[in-house]
């Protein structure tokens, strides 16, 4: 009786097992690459979000101001000098008030900076508003946490002096 001998194993080459652990590592590191990449366009998304929302509540607390408030800088800086909402975002974010004459004239122009820390400053204060139309812009500028670049969402509206229903 003749026994044969097998010459060669079964499984796998060193090279074949290296191959394959750096095909894995790459895949891997790709699958981590883009989820950071995900995360970071959320918090983008998050602070833009943040950003609207409060540029729209402070247009709506600005909107529901008697006239003569709404063209009144103490009333103005006061309102200021709270947050527009409750979003820590703002603890972060430059907002600018502006109320100016329409059609614009060149004293009718009030202008207010609410920074980070909540201190209120009027760059400007118009001298000529008038008692019939003004346009109210609000601004919030901020530095993007990720990627650290200048952002700003802002508005405008026109208000006029007359009665709410």
């Amino acid at each position: 009786m003749h026994v044969t001998q097998k010459t060669g194993r079964a499984g796998f080459t060193l090279v074949e097992v290296m191959m394959a652990a750096i095909v894995a590592v790459v895949f891997f590191a790709s699958v981590f690459q883009i989820n950071a990449m995900c995360l970071r366009s959320i918090g983008s998304a998050k602070e833009s979000l943040a950003a609207i929302q409060s540029v729209q509540d402070r247009a709506e607390r600005l909107r529901n101001l008697s006239f003569a408030d709404l063209t009144t800088t103490s009333v103005i800086q006061n309102l200021l000098a709270s947050p527009a909402n409750p979003a820590e975002f703002l603890k972060k974010a430059t907002e600018v008030v502006t109320i100016s004459n329409y059609p614009p004239t060149p004293n009718g122009v009030s202008r207010f900076t609410r920074s980070p820390s909540g201190r209120v400053a009027a760059s400007s204060v118009a001298t000529d508003l008038p008692t019939g139309l003004v346009k109210v812009d609000v601004a919030i500028s901020w530095t993007m946490t990720l990627g650290g670049a200048p952002r700003t969402e802002q508005t405008s509206t026109l208000i006029s002096e007359g009665t709410k229903k």
